[in-house]
């Protein structure tokens, strides 16, 4: 978490404790004003009456403030615990290479995106709530506790005609009465932790499920698949209210207990304290201050009782957080397994794939030639068949996929660019899409006009400070032809494309490549295709095949693959700039 939110937060924190330490002192004095007001209703004494009228006008009124300044600091606690707790899940999700390996996690890498958003705010917001009212419970239990043992003094119990007195009688009994409610509250509701952390998980699927539909509709609707794919929403939905039909259940359950005790305790002072009052050692206003003070200890001990409900819901989010976080920080050892690619730093200019194989749910992907040295200006073309682990040795290359044999050499400071089969744009204006990841004001208008007259995109000029989704507006050959815009605008080193070149028309294909001739000679092109291509452009050409040594015949554990062949634009967000040099 940042320094700056960090302390905004204890800022916050500081401030809640003096205002409810505040308000628990006024409560106290609220309390003890039930005896002259009652004993002067008691009296029917007016001018006692109204002289206290104007002292409860005083103290209500310093209560107002109170409670308007924990209102403020309360929700003031929420948005900075959510920005502190979200924009560090942001740093650990988006760390170089781990959103793309959480993809491939199994379930836990399943819709991060509500884990951060929905999860992340539920929690901190549940946490603020329930931290507040355990605090503000505990001052009031210490503060009142004292007040019921003192006036315990003066209720007599009375057995076979004898009376009696029991130290501290008012607070036993109600710390009694809320332990029992508490253990009933407890046995009857434990079950929801289970059910919101799985009623989380099912909401998550369906959203999931209602995203992917709507980024498909185009192609949906054309197949007539309508029907299809709202048999695999109605089934997403069933099992959401399944488990939602289970939580109404166990609520209605935990209702029969808290809502009982709230009721009950409407008459348990007055039951505990009447002794006293009817044996004449209490006034009618010290038994209102004693039912006053008994009250205050059952809503300090009973927020448990109260709060059963949000503490199953709090536990069961922080699990989700808590394993969300983790599993990002121990990626590299996911199911016991170390790295297997070594990657390091080779010689200035050179990139270098030693016995490199990569290891994908086909088997083991290998590359024909054992030692491969590659030089500015190189252009090597890789040719495996469909499913032979192209696109996996594609990520190996982008340093996102570790799990293999061999080793990857990569020069220091290597300015290096990966091209997937689809390029992605960040949202905002295409000035900013061809510059990133750099800022905009990296490149001069005629930089990034002459790129775009270079691609035969020239007509886009207009649009360079227009707003939008470019990855949905543009064409796919235009958000290709796109991609070789940028790499005129960031000059890089080493170009790695997978598979882009086949899907291109003859006319953009030509274009494309020959900027590697005229703009780019010493830049050397890395091309992973399904067949070989002779048309003079590459230099060299290299084999990958599928393997059945020993090693080769493992597969990939379960959950290690992401769940789509060829990850959407979202997961190849890493590959489109230039990237750190290897570890």
């Amino acid at each position: 978490m940042a320094s700056q939110d960090r302390k905004r937060i204890i800022g916050l924190c500081a401030g809640i404790v003096v205002v409810i330490a505040l308000t628990a002192a006024t409560q106290i004095r609220l309390n003890a004003w039930n005896q002259p007001f009652y004993d002067a209703l008691a009296q029917k004494s007016v001018s006692g009456f109204v002289r206290q009228l104007f002292v409860f006008v005083a103290i209500a009124g310093v209560l107002l403030v109170l409670n308007v300044a924990q209102t403020w600091l309360n929700q003031t606690l929420k948005v900075r615990l959510r920005a502190g707790l979200t924009r560090d899940l942001f740093g650990e999700w988006l760390k170089p290479k781990r959103a793309f390996r959480l993809a491939g996690a199994g379930e836990i890498g399943e819709n991060p995106d509500q884990r951060i958003h929905e999860d992340a705010r539920h929690l901190t917001e549940l946490s603020t709530d329930l931290g507040i009212g355990l605090l503000q419970s505990t001052l009031l239990l210490i503060s009142f506790v004292g007040v019921l043992w003192i006036l315990s003094q003066g209720i007599a119990l009375k057995l076979n005609g004898e009376a009696f007195s029991i130290p501290g009688y008012m607070v036993w009994c109600a710390l009694l009465y809320a332990a029992a409610a508490s253990w009933l509250s407890w046995r009857v509701g434990r079950p929801l932790i289970g059910i919101n952390a799985e009623r989380y998980a099912r909401e998550a699927d369906l959203r999931s499920a209602l995203v992917r539909v709507n980024e498909h509709v185009d192609s949906i609707t054309l197949d007539g698949g309508e029907t299809d794919e709202r048999r695999r929403l109605d089934l997403d939905l069933d099992r959401v209210i399944a488990v939602m039909l289970r939580y109404v259940r166990a609520v209605t359950g935990l209702t029969w207990i808290t809502a009982g005790y709230g009721w009950f305790t409407i008459v348990a002072p007055i039951l505990v304290a009447s002794p006293g009052y009817f044996g004449g050692d209490l006034t009618f206003g010290e038994l209102m201050v004693a039912v006053g003070a008994f009250i205050q200890v059952q809503q300090a001990l009973r927020w448990f009782v109260d709060n059963f409900s949000n503490l199953a819901d709090w536990r069961a989010t922080l699990l989700r957080v808590m394993s969300f976080r983790e599993t990002l920080l121990t990626l590299e050892n996911l199911n016991g397994e170390p790295r297997k690619i070594e990657f390091a730093v080779g010689p200035a200019k050179q990139i270098g794939f030693e016995k490199l194989g990569v290891l994908s749910t086909g088997g083991m992907a290998v590359l024909d030639d054992e030692k491969v040295r590659i030089t500015p200006g190189e252009r090597v073309l890789i040719v495996g068949r469909t499913g032979g682990g192209k696109s996996t040795l594609f990520r190996a290359f982008a340093g996102l996929w570790p799990w293999g044999t061999g080793r990857i050499l990569v020069p220091p400071d290597a300015n290096m660019m990966f091209l997937p089969q689809r390029p992605y744009l960040p949202p905002g204006t295409m000035r900013a899409a061809l510059a990133y990841p750099k800022d905009a004001a990296s490149f001069g208008d005629d930089q990034i006009c002459a790129a775009l007259k270079r691609t035969d995109m020239g007509h886009h000029e207009i649009s360079l400070d227009q707003v939008k989704h470019w990855d949905k507006e543009l064409t796919g050959d235009e958000l290709q032809t796109l991609t070789f815009a940028r790499l005129l605008l960031h000059k890089p080193d080493w170009v790695f494309i997978d598979e882009m070149v086949d899907s291109m028309d003859e006319e953009r294909r030509k274009i494309a490549m020959s900027i590697f001739e005229h703009e780019l000679p010493g830049t050397a092109v890395i091309t992973i295709a399904r067949r070989e291509v002779k048309n003079g452009f590459y230099t060299r050409v290299l084999k990958l095949h599928m393997t059945d040594e020993v090693t080769g015949a493992r597969r990939m554990p379960v959950g290690r693959q992401p769940r789509r062949a060829i990850p959407s634009s979202a997961g190849y967000a890493p590959l489109l700039h230039h990237r750190e040099p290897m570890e």
